[in-house]
């Protein structure tokens, strides 16, 4: 499998509130760079889970199971004209991404069930997906929504993001349409996520740090198939 060749690299998650959130993007500006592709410092991503009948991949993460994996496909900022199918795999506190390209009508027909092409297609995530997707009933379950930070420090090869206003399609699969209605999935929530290699630079620490935020394993797909919604539908 080609999983064995790729690089996994630490990954912390903190769950964070937004004003840690603003504090923590204050401090990032001062010493590490936003990602080119962000716009004014932001970009939206759309993404869209899948999962078995049997919620595997939900089940999986509630559990805590060491070694998993989950599929997504996505885009940003709206525009549909690039789309990634990625696998996200993650190992005892360790994670990597593989991915592979998707056009707008190959990612519509994944999402409407028409997957027969994807048996002979090129690109091996693609085969893949269409084997677990016969095999284990893998199909799409919700979309995801949410406003990104991303601020990158080359030594360590850091990466530094800031994720907020995550928002759930609930049931709803419309993965490509602008218009499909979302609500709020974690209301006042932030997630930070901090990657890096062989080593976190000390002004990486120091910027991140917040006396009271703890390492955890908040997960967006989880929230938004089980949304806070007791907290209320408001902007925050």
């Amino acid at each position: 499998m080609y999983e064995i060749n790729v690089q996994y690299r630490h990954e912390v998650k903190h769950e964070i509130t937004m004003a840690d959130m603003i504090t923590i993007r204050q401090r990032l500006r001062a010493v590490a760079r936003a990602d080119d592709h962000a716009k004014n410092g932001s970009y939206l991503i759309r993404s869209l889970y899948f999962d078995t009948p049997e919620d595997k991949a939900l089940i999986e993460k509630q559990s805590g199971v060491s070694r998993r994996h989950k599929f997504r496909i996505r885009y940003y900022n709206g525009d549909s004209s690039v789309i990634h199918l990625e696998k996200k795999c993650k190992m005892a506190g360790l994670g990597t991404k593989i991915s592979a390209d998707l056009t707008a009508d190959e990612a519509g027909k994944i999402v409407s069930g028409d997957i027969e092409w994807m048996k002979s297609c090129d690109r091996e995530l693609v085969r893949e997906l269409y084997s677990r997707m016969v095999s284990e009933r893998l199909s799409p379950r919700t979309i995801v929504d949410y406003t990104r930070d991303p601020f990158i420090y080359a030594p360590g090869n850091v990466r530094v993001t800031l994720d907020y206003n995550i928002r759930t399609g609930m049931d709803s699969t419309d993965f490509l349409n602008p218009a499909c209605l979302t609500i709020p999935a974690a209301a006042g929530v932030c997630i930070m996520e901090v990657k890096w290699d062989e080593f976190l630079p000390e002004i990486i620490r120091d910027a991140v740090a917040l006396p009271h935020a703890r390492a955890g394993s908040f997960s967006k797909y989880e929230a938004c198939r089980q949304p806070r919604i007791e907290q209320g539908y408001g902007e925050y």
